[in-house]
């Protein structure tokens, strides 16, 4: 309500008490007028009324949302169930317009206002996060893989006669195919193993550079977040490389902005050469659903360019989610995690480290990577190539999520492309292992969980191979009957005790 407003209330409430309400109102009007003004992610975290008055106030900005409002036009925000209505706050007309996703829509100056606060609030916090002379971004609503694809699609226009990506491999199928989704070749650099990392091989890329001609190269395409052993490419290096061939250099940052090593590399990238643009998942490093991600860059006219060439209007779940949460959080609230899943990181590797050493397995020595860790699983794989999988079924069934196992020699095509040692980032790397990654949100009884359930699989497995060693089979054994239904009853058991177990920690 406005002063009128409540200067008209005072005739049916005691003024004293109307006046107090009326200053309640204006504190949450005061953190309102902050943002606005400074465009910056507040540093503590706003309670839930006021972000909800917030949103309020945006949405009957719309055009649908005017009382009388007389649509007769094609897209005029009428939707059909209130449910969904309410879902989105009633912001119904999207983002940008057709020309433009960063555009002022004169509909809907809500939805416009929200989509400009998304981005200066993740601007902001890409700048605390470690990359302080990142020049622009903006939130765009796919996923990392065809966001990517956008800033190829972008460069297509500065490098017409460019029909070749340089890629340094990393075994991850959307950032593969969204170089063949933009029409472009990938040129894929094997990695060179160092101890159990495996690194960029800069010499190769120079050399493909050197061989294809640097105009017929689109750019280079590196990665900083991965699953071990595999670690963040030589961004410097690249950077540098790119610079003295003028090439450009896109950088899918994916999982990212959670690492301060990660977001160092790019800022430290861009200082001593060339980074056009990075790419991060909101999903991955702002826990919200899957849908969106931010495009980030040095050069405020290549962002402003890549932001024009996405076609018509755009869904503004993604912004407004990303609006949410970091107004919940604060930049104090989101730093905090950041600290938290750092110490997770350090915790997680403790704890696999003992259970490694327990089964006469190893951490392996990947410490360039700060996100993901892999344990050697060597004695299984001198077993069989089965015996791998079924660990992996095994965490799976035991709801364990997030874990992956990587057995040898894993052949997989992908648009006609053949990777040798798919999942391992390599054609040939010296075992097996299981990763496991510490990301945003992690809690030390995750961590628990976990190793416990590990534990019992890694046992199980073991024990299971044994018993085939010692020639014990469903043809030789006439009871295998009753072992099957003693395992099943054993198998249910367990997931009892699981559930038990998530019931204890929820409570």
């Amino acid at each position: 309500m406005n002063c009128e407003n409540f200067a008209a209330g005072e005739r049916l409430v005691t003024p004293a008490y109307v006046r107090q309400g009326c200053e309640a109102r204006r504190s949450h009007e005061h953190l309102i007028r902050l943002l606005l003004e400074k465009g910056k992610c507040p540093e503590d975290g706003w309670d839930e009324s006021t972000i909800e008055l917030f949103l309020h106030e945006l949405a009957i900005m719309d055009s649908n949302n005017f009382l009388g409002n007389c649509g007769v036009g094609e897209r005029e925000g009428r939707v059909a169930s209130g449910l969904v209505a309410r879902r989105h706050y009633r912001f119904i007309h999207g983002i940008g317009r057709s020309g433009d996703i960063a555009a002022v829509q004169p509909k809907a100056a809500g939805s416009s206002l929200l989509n400009k606060i998304a981005n200066l609030l993740v601007l902001d916090i890409i700048r605390l996060a470690g990359v302080r002379s990142v020049a622009n971004c903006f939130v765009v609503p796919m996923a990392t893989g065809m966001s990517l694809t956008l800033c190829f699609l972008t460069l297509r226009h500065k490098r017409p006669k460019a029909k070749y990506i340089i890629w340094p491999r990393i075994d991850q199928k959307s950032c593969f195919k969204s170089m063949i989704t933009a029409g472009f070749e990938p040129v894929v650099i094997e990695n060179v193993l160092e101890g159990d990392e495996l690194h960029t091989d800069l010499k190769e890329v120079e050399a493909k550079i050197q061989e294809l001609g640097a105009d017929n190269i689109l750019c280079v395409h590196s990665t900083t977040s991965c699953f071990a052993p595999r670690v963040p490419d030589r961004l410097e290096d690249l950077a540098v490389i790119c610079a003295k061939y003028d090439i450009p250099h896109i950088v899918n940052n994916a999982y990212g902005v959670q690492s301060s090593k990660c977001m160092h590399l790019i800022q430290q990238g861009a200082r001593v050469g060339r980074i056009d643009a990075f790419v991060q998942s909101l999903d991955k490093n702002f826990m919200v659903p899957v849908g969106g991600a931010i495009i980030a860059g040095f050069s405020d006219s290549f962002i402003q360019e890549i932001s024009k060439m996405y076609p018509g209007r755009a869904s503004a779940s993604p912004s407004l989610d990303i609006l949410i949460t970091l107004l919940s959080l604060g930049s104090n609230g989101y730093m905090e995690l950041l600290k938290e899943r750092k110490e997770m990181f350090l915790y997680l590797s403790t704890e696999v480290k003992k259970l490694s050493e327990l089964h006469n397995e190893r951490l392996l020595n990947t410490t360039h990577n700060p996100i993901s860790l892999a344990m050697s699983l060597k004695s299984l794989d001198e077993c069989t190539h089965t015996a791998i999988t079924q660990l992996g079924s095994m965490l799976f069934t035991r709801q364990v999520s997030g874990a992956r196992v990587v057995p040898l020699g894993i052949l997989h095509t992908i648009n006609g492309y053949v990777f040798k040692g798919f999942m391992s980032h390599a054609n040939n790397y010296p075992c097996a292992y299981l990763n496991a990654a510490s990301a945003i949100g992690m809690k030390k009884q995750d961590v628990d969980l976990f190793i416990k359930r590990l534990d019992k699989c890694l046992k199980s497995v073991r024990k299971e191979k044994s018993k085939e060693s010692d020639g014990v089979s469903a043809v030789d054994n006439p009871n295998i009957t009753e072992v099957e239904n003693i395992q099943e009853m054993a198998l249910n058991l367990e997931n009892t005790l699981i559930l038990n177990e998530c019931k204890e920690v929820n409570s």
